[in-house]
């Protein structure tokens, strides 16, 4: 089932349906300086894609060096969980873990950088993902694993 998704939020509204559901949207706001701007394609609990641009507006381009301006690997890694949150479905997820995350190239205002998530395990609490950013068609930074864990577990104290 493809649904599209309306513009109001960083993550899709939950669909309802029969086994997994793709997700496609044209338009999914940043969400701040860590988000996407566009979401390509989500199958909730198995993968997801989407763009994040790159402006030369960003504030943090101003001490995040002045000279050669870079987007912070924060912000890179921050897109990448959003999306996982979104490849992880309906709900509230938190991130909870963080392993093998490598920087490979600069991000800089302009680029363009292109996130996929493929979902490695996937249940009702907990959701492990890899991620990949790339920029002028070459990797600029991988995940090996971000985990996320849903807030209702934490709230119940079996997190």
């Amino acid at each position: 089932m493809t649904t599209t998704v309306p513009a109001a939020g960083p993550t899709p509204a939950p669909v309802s349906g029969e086994g997994s559901t793709t997700v496609t949207a044209t338009a999914v706001p940043g969400g701040g300086p860590g988000g996407f701007d566009r979401l390509l394609e989500a199958v909730v609990g198995e993968r997801a894609a989407a763009v994040r641009n790159v402006p030369a507006t960003l504030t943090c381009f101003t001490d995040h060096f002045p000279r050669h301006p870079v987007l912070p690997g924060v912000l890179l890694l921050e897109s990448m969980a959003a999306l996982a949150r979104t490849a992880a479905g309906p709900g509230t997820w938190r991130l909870a873990a963080v392993r093998g995350v490598r920087f490979k190239h600069f991000v800089g205002p302009g680029d363009q950088v292109h996130l996929t998530v493929e979902v490695s395990a996937h249940g009702p609490h907990r959701t492990e993902c890899r991620a990949t950013a790339r920029a002028g068609g070459r990797v600029v930074a991988t995940a090996r694993v971000l985990a996320l864990v849903s807030d209702e577990t934490t709230r119940e104290g079996t997190a």
